[in-house]
């Protein structure tokens, strides 16, 4: 039998898409049990918005590896990914404070590291924004109301910079997560 993919699956604390996001993983691992394995990082602010948006719980269910971020080597996501435990590392969704944080080189969260250190040694990284595109996006709440939230030009540069950083994949429809495991 041939061995399963291990992925490591980051959430961060954006509130945009995590339910999509969520709904796509977890019909993936477990479709394909038999060909990926998908560890889950959530990041502190990712653990609020999972409880906020009434996930955490799903997650847990449909799920076997759940971490919790406690400091940015805790859990020790960087040093697997170096030492190619995980085929790749998929943030999703990810925050503009995480963008921001890989585009200017900052590693201070258990995620941040784990994007740094697996683009150090090779490993691809996926990071799906929920700001992609300077301007005004819709996004839905847990009492799904909508709410109208501005992209700042700043946040906009920040994807662009981090698309072009050699590794990375900008992932921008929630649809192409699955154009990964293809």
């Amino acid at each position: 039998m041939q061995n399963k993919m291990k992925i490591a699956w980051g959430i961060t604390g954006s509130g945009d898409k995590i339910r999509e996001t969520f709904e796509i993983m977890s019909k993936l691992s477990q479709n394909n049990k038999e060909k990926y394995d998908v560890e889950v990082f959530v990041s502190k602010s990712g653990e609020q918005v999972l409880k906020y948006y009434n996930l955490i719980n799903l997650l847990k269910i449909n799920f076997n590896k759940i971490w919790i971020e406690k400091d940015a080597n805790t859990p020790f996501l960087a040093g697997r990914l170096q030492s190619g435990e995980f085929k790749l590392l998929l943030i999703a969704p990810a925050t503009s404070n995480t963008v921001a944080k890989v585009a200017h080189g900052i590693s201070d969260t258990m995620l941040t590291n784990g994007i740094i250190q697996a683009l150090k040694v090779y490993v691809p990284v996926f990071i799906m924004p929920s700001d992609l595109r300077e301007g005004v996006t819709t996004t839905i709440l847990p009492n799904k109301h909508i709410m109208k939230i501005r992209i700042r030009k700043e946040d906009a540069n920040n994807v662009k910079t981090i698309s072009t950083m050699d590794g990375i994949t900008v992932i921008e429809k929630i649809e192409d997560i699955t154009k990964i495991f293809d």
